[in-house]
């Protein structure tokens, strides 16, 4: 099968970012357009199982709304707060609850919990079992990134800079750290991991810090990125990306930074690559993916940091961060298009539109099913094979 190229629409990229389009270039330094759409020879068939609307939609927002998939469900949330329960092979509606909140983040899933936050700083916890609201918090920060789930506590970020661990429950505080941001940074936050008893988080100064989970006790800290420059525009140094985690191995990337191989015990460092990203990673095994601020896709070796292989044909497409399935990886673009990458080569195999609206958040793979949603809040099941 040929895939045919689609002319090219400016993307909405400015909605990144607090400070607007003037990040991207000035008027003796013209912007890059986004690479057009070009032809080539599939060698996947792309297969929509299911969709399901769950919102209104979010469009412009970059909000941080991403499907999460546990016990055979996708649990999926729109920007108006009605939360989904899905079958995993069929889309069909296992439950469904009207929070009744304005949903910026989630849903994390875990440990019987799903857990959302919100522009006015909510932070609530639902049953998985049948959505029954079990508590909510009022953090008074934006929760701009997913948090995460342990058994005893709920970790989340906040845009003023606060990481906090409240109790999963009652939603009571636990305890609390704080990064002062600076003055100007990218919108977004990093979501914190929870690597045993161990959290690990990335701040909008560049530094990524580790802390106990029982008391907030600091372990260790290091700086991703250093802001350099004469301006707070080239002094960005964000850490928006939420880290990834296979064992011990923290894998985190930062703006204008660096991607960094760390241990969680110790914050060792393993290996570095100087690679700025805002959209973010996936790890497998053998392989970290990774978008970078151009839309290039990149795959390093987990053991050693040294590049593998780029993709270029998608620069400036404001690309999601990977998804690793198979032997693919799955990014999404400003335009609703799916882009299905060989893991080993980079190679282009599929291309998939299932409809006009951006996808902004990673894809999210379980077992052979790729899993994602839209601005238009519309979660689509898919499934790619060779062509025969």
């Amino acid at each position: 099968m040929r895939i045919r190229p689609r002319a090219w629409l400016w993307p909405l990229a400015c909605s990144l970012f607090l400070v607007g389009c003037g990040m991207f270039g000035s008027e003796d330094e013209p912007i890059e357009p986004p690479a057009e759409l070009t032809e080539f020879d599939a060698s996947l068939a792309v297969r929509e199982a299911w969709d399901v609307r769950v919102g209104s939609g979010a469009e412009e927002l970059n909000l941080a709304l991403r499907p999460a998939v546990e016990g055979g469900r996708v649990y999926a949330v729109g920007r108006d707060g009605v939360l989904h329960a899905l079958d995993l092979e069929t889309g069909d509606v296992t439950w469904k609850v009207d929070t009744e909140l304005r949903v910026s983040a989630g849903p994390a899933v875990g440990h019987g919990l799903a857990v959302l936050g919100t522009t006015s700083g909510i932070l609530a916890a639902f049953d998985l079992a049948d959505g029954a609201e079990l508590w909510r918090t009022d953090l008074s920060g934006e929760i701009l990134a997913a948090p995460d789930i342990a058994p005893t506590a709920v970790v989340v970020r906040t845009v003023d800079g606060k990481l906090r661990a409240l109790s999963a429950d009652t939603g009571a505080e636990l305890w609390m750290v704080e990064h002062r941001p600076p003055r100007l940074s990218l919108r977004g936050t990093a979501g914190p991991v929870i690597v045993g008893e161990i959290v690990v988080a990335g701040f909008d100064n560049g530094r990524i810090g580790a802390y106990g989970l029982r008391d907030g006790e600091p372990l260790w800290e290091n700086t991703l990125s250093f802001g350099r420059g004469r301006t707070e525009i080239e002094r960005l140094a964000d850490v928006d990306a939420t880290p990834q985690v296979v064992g011990q191995d923290v894998y985190i990337v930062s703006y204008r930074g660096r991607l960094v191989n760390v241990t969680a015990a110790s914050g060792q460092l393993l290996w570095a690559n100087e690679i700025s990203s805002y959209s973010g990673l996936d790890v497998d095994w053998t392989t970290v993916f990774v978008t970078n601020d151009e839309s290039v896709v990149l795959a390093l070796n987990r053991s050693s940091g040294a590049e593998l292989w780029s993709q270029d044909a998608l620069r400036m497409r404001a690309l999601t961060a990977p998804g690793a399935i198979g032997n693919s990886v799955v990014v999404g673009d400003f335009e609703g298009w799916l882009h299905w990458l060989d893991a080993v080569t980079g190679a282009l195999q599929a291309r998939h539109r299932p409809g006009k609206a951006a996808f902004v958040t990673r894809p999210v793979a379980s077992g052979g099913v790729l899993v994602v949603q839209d601005e238009a809040d519309r979660v689509y099941a898919l499934r790619a094979e060779p062509r025969g």
